[in-house]
């Protein structure tokens, strides 16, 4: 019996609250299903739902390139603390990935995590225990071990 992304999404979220960094990853390519899992998780949980490209690149703009390194994270949590509950769901995050905000995705994804459940949508894929996002050759691209947060995704069940 397969279990569907929105179900894996609300027993992991059970399972999150035990954790120091409370962050859910649904890791898959684009095309994969994310946004509607998480809508579908948004209205069985109440839980507000954040396109961080639209609201991150708001409060970017008016910014000049070293600003928007030096200020990423206090912005993204203002978003995020803006949105009450216990849990947050994030879409859209590409904009994490930008070479020119110098910054590592998954560290201010695991920050945000700390006092509430953060689900967020990952357009990458797994492989042998290590989710990346874009292709090697690629400047976006990362690579993480597959540990200190919980990962959900419709083509590997982990």
């Amino acid at each position: 019996m397969t279990v569907s992304l929105t179900d894996q999404i609300i027993h992991k979220l059970e399972r999150a609250a035990e954790l120091y960094h409370r962050l859910i990853v649904v890791v898959a390519p684009a095309g994969a299903g994310k946004t509607t899992a998480l809508q579908a998780v948004k209205e069985r949980t109440g839980a507000p739902m954040v396109n961080v490209n639209l609201k991150l690149s708001r409060r970017l703009l008016d910014l000049t390139e070293r600003q928007r390194a030096l200020q990423i994270s206090r912005l993204l949590t203002e978003i995020v603390t803006e949105n009450s509950g216990e849990v947050v769901l994030l879409d859209n995050i590409e904009i994490l990935f930008d070479v020119s905000l110098k910054q590592d995705p998954l560290r201010l994804l695991q920050s945000l995590s700390r006092n509430r459940s953060v689900v967020a949508a990952w357009n990458g894929s797994i492989t042998n225990g290590y989710m990346t996002y874009a292709m090697p050759e690629h400047p976006e691209y990362r690579k993480y071990s597959l540990r200190d947060f919980l990962v959900v995704s419709p083509i590997a069940s982990t």
